[in-house]
């Protein structure tokens, strides 16, 4: 098969950092190309490389486009030959129609005024090749996220693409809308369309991929060929982290002792719509030293619950019980639970874990300015000293305290989340999706962070999408669907299967 792209020892310096050395790639037409790799391996650097984000000149190597040599300027410069990337943050304008999304910059126009009745009729085609029966008319604000992504990709189909770049794509999506994205893949391989996707799912990439390219610090380590050779995950995670993992969790003693953290009959309403109830009824349970997971669909609540929880961060006319350590605990506010010893690592890291401009030193003292203040004075040393001292408990790969945390991998911000809050000294966690987005040897480091937390007689409450890692890690299991408990299993008796049913049938 004849190779649309390839970059020839593409090597990418920025100041004291080598994140490209040497890198080789080749996508042949027409296949889905999988890139894969540690946070931090190289994966998204070379993808903007290519699609012209880092100019031609700013790196050293070849890229050969369609057989012959490419010096993209910039991105419109990449997507006038054709080559579309949809990075995993989407770049869609909320407040806008998705007519108006799709062609944002390429206007069907005349004379300086935009066509509707074309802009319309291309729309609806172009929402039809991707599976989309939306009005183009609609406001982007009022999809998920899923069908979000598919506009993304129906953007990239109007560019008339020819190698789609998918950064992540499934990243915040749920099962159903994984597995419908996959399949246009598919269907739009069949149309002719190369992809690339990077992905830290292994499953999704075997169950797509026609070749799957390692990096790993910012190196090419291996390709595979899925059509000649029977590629394993455990063959792609050896080459990712340079090292058998002959178990994905890491083993744990569980000694679960007295209950430390306990929710009695928790009710939480919508914030705008004053009729609709989220949650219902809940009573919750943890004990000290114990892993407590909560599965269920997207939409079924378990971030509600969590946030509901702690400091009535979402939701109206919440009632219930919380008790800490046997003793009725005040959370109605975020102080409030922090001074009771509960903290809340949030899925959405970059936006409500993390200031990305601050550096490691800021972020790490934040819910805890007490901790490193006199008289109301932040004492700077000290601060210095606290991020130091978790950089090193957390092993967070960076030069310094002072790197802007902007500048890290997805798992070494999360560790700075985590270090943030183990600073205030909390004795429950809970942890809402630890692992989103990072890769397999980033998770297992997280995973060893929570054994060791457990071990510490802290309560620890884990909301996770992927059941694999509820089973592998927690004790037990609670099931929830639509703002309700509907089951609870321990881990002995707890399948992906026993799950499902329990969600399906209640």
């Amino acid at each position: 098969m004849t190779a649309l792209l390839e970059m020839r020892s593409i090597t990418k310096t920025f100041p004291g950092v080598k994140a490209l050395d040497q890198v080789n790639l080749v996508v042949r037409k027409g296949e889905i190309h999988a890139l894969v790799g540690e946070n931090g391996a190289g994966k998204s650097t070379l993808m903007k490389v290519l699609s012209g984000v880092y100019p031609a000149g700013s790196y050293d190597g070849e890229i050969w486009y369609d057989n012959a040599p490419a010096a993209f300027r910039d991105i419109r410069d990449s997507e006038e030959k054709g080559i579309i990337i949809i990075h995993q943050e989407l770049a869609l304008v909320p407040l806008l129609s998705i007519a108006e999304n799709l062609f944002l910059g390429n206007e069907r126009a005349k004379a300086g005024v935009i066509n509707w009745p074309e802009t319309f009729r291309q729309t609806e085609a172009l929402l039809r090749k991707v599976g989309l029966k939306e009005p183009p008319g609609a406001r982007v604000d009022s999809l998920g996220v899923g069908k979000q992504q598919l506009v993304e990709i129906a953007k990239a189909l109007s560019k008339d693409v020819r190698l789609l770049i998918l950064d992540e794509p499934t990243a915040a999506l749920s099962e159903s809308d994984s597995q419908a994205l996959l399949d246009l893949l598919l269907e739009l391989k069949t149309q002719g369309v190369t992809s690339i996707i990077i992905s830290h799912k292994l499953n999704e990439v075997r169950r797509v991929a026609d070749s799957v390219t390692v990096l790993r610090d910012g190196t090419t380590v291996s390709t595979m060929d899925a059509r000649a050779e029977a590629i394993t995950e455990d063959r792609i995670v050896r080459d990712m982290v340079g090292r058998d993992m002959a178990h994905r969790y890491p083993d744990r003693t569980r000694r679960a002792g007295e209950v430390l953290f306990e929710v009695k009959d928790w009710n939480v309403w919508h914030p705008e719509q004053a009729e609709r109830q989220v949650i219902r009824n809940i009573s919750l349970q943890a004990r000290a030293g114990e892993v407590v997971g909560i599965a269920g669909l997207m939409g079924a609540g378990r971030t509600e619950l969590a946030m509901s929880v702690f400091g009535h961060s979402y939701g109206r006319r919440i009632s219930g019980e919380v008790t800490v350590g046997g003793k009725r605990a005040d959370t109605s506010t975020v102080p409030r639970a922090i001074a009771a010893g509960l903290a809340y690592v949030t899925e959405d890291r970059k936006t409500l874990g993390l200031i990305l401009e601050e550096d490691i030193c800021r972020n790490t003292s934040l819910a805890n300015l007490p901790g490193v203040s006199q008289r109301g004075v932040i004492n700077h040393a000290r601060e210095a000293e606290v991020a130091e001292k978790y950089r090193g408990a957390m092993r967070i790969r960076t030069p310094g305290v002072f790197q802007k945390v902007m500048n890290l991998s997805g798992g070494n911000q999360q560790k700075v989340v985590l270090s943030k809050w183990l600073f205030t000294g909390p004795e429950v966690l809970i942890l809402d999706e630890p692992t989103r987005g990072i890769d397999v040897g980033a998770k297992y480091e997280i995973y060893g962070i929570i054994n060791e937390l457990s071990a510490q007689g802290k309560a620890v409450v884990m909301i996770s999408s992927e059941m694999p890692e509820l089973l592998g890690m927690c004790d037990r299991i609670y099931v929830m669907n639509e703002g309700a408990f509907v089951g609870e299993l321990p881990a002995a008796e707890a399948t992906q299967e026993r799950i499902m049913s329990l969600i399906v049938t209640e």
